[in-house]
């Protein structure tokens, strides 16, 4: 099975900066997070780094803000870890989906609450 090149090198991506949060990072900003994926554009010069982050919406602002301003520094070590011609600009965007599966979930129970038990 043939996979493009961006698709291999996000991957690639994914893992080396999952790296770097984890070890290299001190800001308090960021917190316990997970890089849930990375999209990568076909000329490999673009990154859309997304991210999960246990807590409220406050600690989400803080993470991003605190990924935002980290983002040269990523983007730097990342350069050094893979041998790219050029290192992607990277963009961190807050990955909803677990938000999404949650409020869907609650949605199910909400509708079986008023479904008599089943004998």
């Amino acid at each position: 099975m043939d996979y493009k090149r961006s698709t291999r090198v996000a991957e690639l991506l994914r893992e080396v900066i999952s790296e770097i949060i984890a070890t290299q990072l001190k800001d308090p900003a960021i917190g316990r997070i997970t890089i849930t994926r990375v999209k990568l554009s076909d000329d490999l010069k673009n990154a859309r780094i997304y991210f999960s982050v246990l807590g409220d919406a406050q600690q989400r602002r803080n993470t991003a803000e605190g990924l935002k301003r980290a983002a040269r520094f990523i983007r730097a070590e990342t350069a050094r870890k893979i041998n790219l011609r050029h290192a992607p600009d990277l963009q961190f965007l807050y990955d909803d989906t677990l938000d999404y599966v949650e409020n869907i979930e609650n949605l199910i129970k909400k509708i079986h609450e008023n479904e008599p038990p089943a004998e």
